[in-house]
């Protein structure tokens, strides 16, 4: 081929091959070199897996080879004990909280493998490199002259394998023992050796020190896997070289020899309630390794592509964070289909407690709204709470509120109640504008919202108005006609009464451009929160925002921004969780969202870049990260790959985007506040599955002088709204095929379209 007909055909590919649209293999896109940095993470189904182990990213145990601590996580416990609460009435806690070892995975030793070569023994070697990816791990080891080389990966069938390769001849020991962990009071395990599958079968059982009740005291019960059956088995006969023996507390304890090179040796685990069950997905993953990674590594790419609204800007950097933070939340997903888990729902964290948190919830639902499969994505997020009601599982309080646990599974919850479920009434309402689901929204409704909200409403961060108006809205369209006068009457709505709210917490206790300013002088962000409230005066934001959010002497304006804590409070408070959480996820979500809902594009969308190449971008290590917390010190603290984060999703769609939709009313709004660092983002929102993708694209240009903006918006079914942020500079002249109509912000123009247009479109020219 010559070079000029190279280079048209690589013209006509750029011309008809969108760069946003075509797949993109994201796993290799998001792979991570973490040895030193990170500890190992997986995610199957009902299983994980947690590579060596840093205590809040210290380096505590290098991952090695075989696979070190993949744990069975169904939610039939809160931690690692299986007793009964106590407690009477309501608050009884069910079968399977745990208030003790809910980081038992660090003390499982599974195939924990030493390397022999010519005689000698390296046990457990370091891997020399190891990459994290969302559908697996490879770990690189070099011994002398030897490279050996691993993949690991959790199945389709929840069980996790480890392929081996040696560049030369070697022989891998494994070791490990059954479920023993530093609360254990003893093992009643039963070990054997299964020679038509090559396989050690464990049943697991035993005692451990368990605290089931809040305050009360500690108590022994059975292991979380009693009964279970761990089914661990290789490609290669391992029976002239197995050794079973007994611990010390009964533990049942195994090694093992094979040969490896460059052909390769795979191993496996499973488990299972069943124990034929969990050999056969042993013996199966071992059998299909090959073909089920490859199936791994599609089902997350096809997620990544056409499951959650697709991202480019001009910064490459922040496309790594949006599509990271992206697989962290798909990976916790989880279907359970047992007891209180029905529904398939995300979840928090691998190394703190496993399960949905009512908490973080808040966000959580509304990242789910905006994937194209709500019933398997969004709905559960928000009904999987609705069991504890059925079932009377929640706190009363003398006024009449009910209340629900922080945490949550099969059988039990946390007992650790709070009062943010109101945020989910929001978040629910989202994801019926989001998918027109009546039937949804009548699961939300009826026997959940309609109790849990009946005699009282509170609120969350000021948001007890809106929530009421939503409650009425859901009555009304589900027929309840005669819920509407209840919750017109449960919380006074006229605007007198909503502005005194306001004005009665505004410069509280004596805080000078302060919202709610507690007492005891402990100034937090949650005072920025009730910004998200459309009825937050925007006067009382704006003075806030410009005394306590830029302020580096007492405000909020750490290293970056947001602190978790003013600086003026710090020398007052230094309680180690004070230290410790000295800047936080959540609560940069709900400052930052407040921020934009106001209408403060230029200092939302500064701010918001800020944290999030600070806070989710490692500079030193080049890469992305999701911690559950810095200190203050800017250490590292909590999980590592925590799902706190996911409310950062949001600020890229509903924040630089502005982007809203409603199936029921048939339109889209774009209200953007693209940072003034880049030069063009794109989005495409999965809004109807059989109309394909809705494609929005800011982009800016300086041109004679000033500066020439455009926003396009293509493929859409709806009527449009474009909010056009004007940066602050004058506008010279304007060009659109909308009509002019009020904009909901200061220094912005807004046009909408009429009906359904075919490529609506903004062009202004500022200077």
């Amino acid at each position: 081929m010559s070079r000029s007909i190279a280079i048209f055909a690589i013209l006509i590919f750029c011309l008809f091959c969108d760069p946003v649209t075509a797949d993109k293999n994201y796993c290799e896109f998001l792979g991570q070199s973490i040895q030193g940095k990170k500890h190992g993470f997986m995610a199957g189904n009902l299983s994980y897996y947690v590579g060596g182990f840093h205590a809040s990213w210290k380096s505590v145990e290098d991952e090695t080879i075989g696979l070190t601590h993949p744990i069975h996580h169904d939610l039939r416990s809160r931690g690692v004990g299986l007793l009964e609460s106590e407690l009477e009435g309501t608050e009884h806690t069910g079968t399977g909280n745990d208030y003790k070892g809910w980081e038992f995975y660090k003390d499982t030793r599974v195939l924990y493998g030493s390397v022999l070569v010519d005689g000698n023994v390296h046990h457990h070697p370091a891997p020399t490199r190891m990459i994290w990816r969302p559908d697996k791990m490879i770990c690189e080891y070099e011994i002398g002259d030897v490279l050996i080389k691993e993949e690991k990966f959790i199945g389709s069938n929840d069980a996790a394998v480890s392929m081996i390769t040696s560049s030369k001849p070697i022989v891998l020991r494994f070791e490990g023992h059954s479920l023993l962990v530093r609360h254990s009071v003893s093992s009643t395990s039963e070990i054997r050796y299964e020679p038509n599958a090559n396989a050690i079968l464990i049943s697991e059982g035993g005692t451990v020190r368990s605290r089931p009740d809040p305050d009360g005291p500690e108590r022994i019960g059975p292991i979380v896997y009693q009964g279970m059956t761990t089914a661990l088995s290789c490609s290669k006969d391992f029976s002239k070289t197995i050794q079973l023996s007994r611990g010390k507390k009964g533990e049942s304890e195994y090694l093992f020899e094979i040969p490896c090179d460059s052909k390769g040796v795979t191993i496996s685990w499973a488990m299972n309630d069943d124990s034929g069950k969990a050999l056969r997905e042993a013996r199966k993953i071992i059998v299909q390794d090959q073909q089920m990674l490859a199936s791994k590594t599609a089902e997350m790419n096809r997620l990544l592509n056409e499951e959650i609204p697709k991202f480019r800007c001009s910064d490459p950097k922040f496309e790594e964070i949006y599509y990271y933070l992206w697989s962290l939340y798909l990976m916790y997903y989880i279907d359970v289909q047992k007891g209180w888990e029905m529904e398939n729902h995300t979840q928090t964290a691998v190394n703190n407690f496993l399960g949905i948190h009512r908490y973080d919830s808040c966000f959580q639902i509304k990242v789910g709204a905006w994937m194209r499969d709500k019933p398997r994505f969004a709905y559960g997020n928000v009904l999987t709470w609705k069991h504890l009601v059925e079932n009377g599982r929640y706190r009363v309080t003398s006024n009449g509120a009910i209340m629900l646990s922080d945490n949550k599974g099969t059988t039990w919850h946390s007992g650790a109640y709070g009062g943010e479920l109101a945020e989910h009434v929001l978040g629910a309402w989202q994801i019926y504008e989001h998918s027109g689901d009546l039937g949804f929204l009548r699961k939300c409704y009826e026997g959940y919202f309609r109790k849990v909200f009946w005699k009282r409403l509170g609120g969350f961060a000021m948001n007890e108005f809106e929530v009421a108006e939503t409650l009425e809205k859901m009555a009304s369209l589900l027929g309840h006609e005669e819920d509407v006068s209840h919750w017109t009457n449960l919380v006074r709505r006229d605007p007198e009464h909503v502005r005194l709210m306001f004005d009665q917490r505004w410069e509280a206790n004596g805080h000078k451009d302060f919202f709610m300013g507690p007492k005891n002088g402990m100034l937090m962000t949650n005072a920025f929160w009730s910004m998200r409230s459309k009825y937050f005066p925007r006067e009382y934001a704006e003075k806030m925002i410009n005394a306590w959010a830029f302020n580096r002497e007492d405000g909020f304006y750490g290293e970056f921004f947001p602190l978790a804590m003013a600086r003026q409070s710090m020398s007052k408070f230094t309680s180690p969780p004070d230290l410790a959480f000295g800047y936080t996820p959540d609560t940069a979500y709900f400052t930052l969202d407040g921020m934009f809902r106001q209408g403060f594009a230029k200092t939302a969308s500064e701010l918001t870049l800020n944290h999030l190449e600070n806070y989710n971008y490692h500079k030193e290590w080049d890469l992305p990260v999701a911690p559950e917390a810095y200190r203050r010190d800017l250490a590292l603290f909590g999980d590592q790959y925590s799902n706190f984060n996911a409310g950062k999703i949001l600020l890229f769609l509903e924040g630089f985007a502005g982007i809203s939709y409603s199936l029921p009313n048939q339109t889209l709004s774009v209200r953007e506040a693209m940072p003034s660092a880049w030069d063009w983002m794109e989005f495409e929102i999965p809004i109807i599955k059989k109309n394909g993708r809705t494609k929005i694209r800011v982009e800016r240009q300086n041109k004679n002088g000033g500066l020439n903006k455009r926003i396009i918006v293509e493929n859409c079914p709806f009527k449009v709204k474009l909010d056009f942020w004007t940066e602050e500079k004058k506008i010279v002249s304007s060009n659109s095929n909308l009509y002019e109509t009020k904009s909901s912000r200061p220094h912005s123009i807004a046009f909408e379209s009429s009906g359904i247009s075919s490529k609506p479109s903004l062009t202004v020219f500022l200077k």
